[in-house]
């Protein structure tokens, strides 16, 4: 999922993503399964609320429009100077670097706990005598270690994403709300596992020396189906989806689309005020299921011609195919966490398999070893991935730019996000490598005081995606 800012939201699934999409998907695909999986992080940015259902979205009456920003005058073309941060902001932003070490040692200790203690091997040993035989063994592992992890995980996700997002006027979520979507997340990984986890196993058990290449490429049709139903099945569980109710927005949105190049693009307003203050807009889905979605906080605090640009932003996202190219990324990660594995874990069985209580990598209480080396080989990779999104962020304001060549409400519109996100505009080059999905918002507001091909009578790099009024290109 693209987003214009840090999705930072109190996810019921567990995260980081990256983890999660290498430890779900190339290992067992079932989110709640791993200890490694459980330990709660923070994005730097904005930390809106987790995907909860929602309150159904209400018709913007003429009072709430009155209520947002006026838009700025179409001469209003000047540069905008890069906010300086609230003192507020930068506490946060610092106890989010505490929390994201914490989380990282998190997801390193509870699967430490589970093999050295031989709490993993004791689990395995108590599924066998009750499930009989290798598929319900694995199954019954799966969703005790997927219970366990959660409610020792529930404790540090309860202080990270409610007590604190109160405490910093950035959550609206009730403690019934909050408990309920990470209800809902559990519920869902526990579905999964037995319908995913027994693949990695069986391929393992099939083909010891060829399982991690195996693993990879039926990872490939999952992650595909993954972002194809997630806008269908998984979100409307906790959020409910509505069309646009300010028609007259609605139809410049469409405009706009069109002059991108998207016909028949779907619009969808979620009413997340509910459960935050933040602001937030985002492209998901794959093929048939693809959409923009705006939340209502945003449709709330940002002018229209700052949503245009906005709009503009995600439209990048989907003519320039970041979608297709987050999957071929992800299929190459879960390659090498796989791959890592192989390579590093027959030492690991070798020095500690007494302490561990299994000898063979294909016995399903290897679970928390696997998850132990990806989250390391995650930790090692993480720049890597994360540079290529924030290049595909970074092409997608030029995107938005051109298609809309409004700097100004642009650069207004990422001032505004950096003061309800409590965001700071500038990153250390360390923080940038292992933290920054996006690029910081002081660089994005730079970038866009300075970017005017046109005003310089310099070719656009995307302007042969763009149609004129008539429908023809430019």
């Amino acid at each position: 999922m693209q987003a214009l800012t840090h999705p930072h939201l109190t996810t019921p699934l567990p995260r980081p993503m990256l983890r999660t999409l290498i430890l779900a998907l190339a290992l067992s695909l079932a989110p709640a399964a791993s200890f490694a999986q459980a330990a709660p992080t923070v994005d730097s940015a904005a930390k809106p609320t987790a995907p909860a259902a929602q309150r159904p979205v209400a018709p913007v009456s003429g009072a709430a429009q009155a209520a947002r920003p006026a838009a700025a005058s179409p001469g209003d073309t000047g540069a905008v100077a890069v906010p300086r941060p609230s003192e507020k902001a930068v506490r946060y932003f610092r106890g989010n670097n505490v929390l994201w070490v914490v989380g990282i040692l998190w997801g390193i200790l509870l699967p430490c706990l589970a093999l050295f203690t031989g709490l993993s091997a004791r689990i395995r040993d108590v599924s066998r005598r009750i499930g009989r035989n290798w598929y319900f063994t694995i199954v019954i592992y799966g969703l005790v270690l997927s219970l366990l992890a959660w409610v020792v995980g529930l404790p540090l996700a309860y202080y990270t994403d409610f007590v604190r997002e109160h405490a910093y006027g950035l959550s609206n979520q009730t403690f019934g709300k909050w408990f309920g979507d990470m209800l809902k997340g559990l519920m869902i990984g526990l579905v999964l596992v037995p319908l995913l986890l027994w693949i990695p196993y069986l391929l393992l058990k099939k083909s010891p020396r060829r399982w991690w290449l195996w693993s990879a490429l039926v990872a490939v049709p999952l992650l595909v189906l993954t972002q194809f139903i997630t806008p269908i099945w998984i979100d409307p569980l906790f959020n409910k989806f509505g069309p646009m109710h300010d028609q007259r927005l609605e139809a410049q949105i469409l405009a706009e689309a069109r002059r991108a190049g998207i016909e028949g693009g779907r619009v969808y307003q979620v009413d997340k005020s509910v459960d935050t203050e933040a602001v937030n807009a985002y492209v998901t889905g794959f093929g048939g299921s693809k959409r923009i979605v705006l939340w209502d906080t945003i449709l709330r605090k940002l002018n229209d011609r700052e949503l245009l640009f906005v709009m503009g932003h995600e439209m990048g996202h989907y003519v320039l195919h970041h979608v297709i190219y987050n999957l071929i990324l992800a299929t190459l990660l879960i390659l090498i966490a796989c791959y890592a594995v192989h390579r590093l874990a027959g030492w690991f069985i070798a020095r500690w398999k007494d302490r561990f209580g299994f000898d063979r990598l294909d016995d399903v209480a290897s679970y928390p070893l696997v998850g132990l080396i990806i989250t390391l080989v995650s930790l090692a990779v993480t720049p890597f991935p994360l540079a290529f999104s924030r290049y595909a962020e970074h092409e997608a304001d030029r995107f938005g730019l051109e298609l809309t060549r409004d700097n100004h409400a642009a650069a207004t519109a990422f001032a505004r996000l950096q003061a309800e996100n409590l965001a700071v505009p500038y990153h250390g080059t360390l923080y940038k490598l292992w933290h920054d999905s996006h690029p910081p918002i002081g660089e994005r507001i730079d970038f866009i005081n300075a970017y005017k091909p046109w005003a310089q009578g310099k070719p656009l790099k995307y302007g042969d995606r763009f149609r004129d009024a008539a429908g023809g290109q430019r």
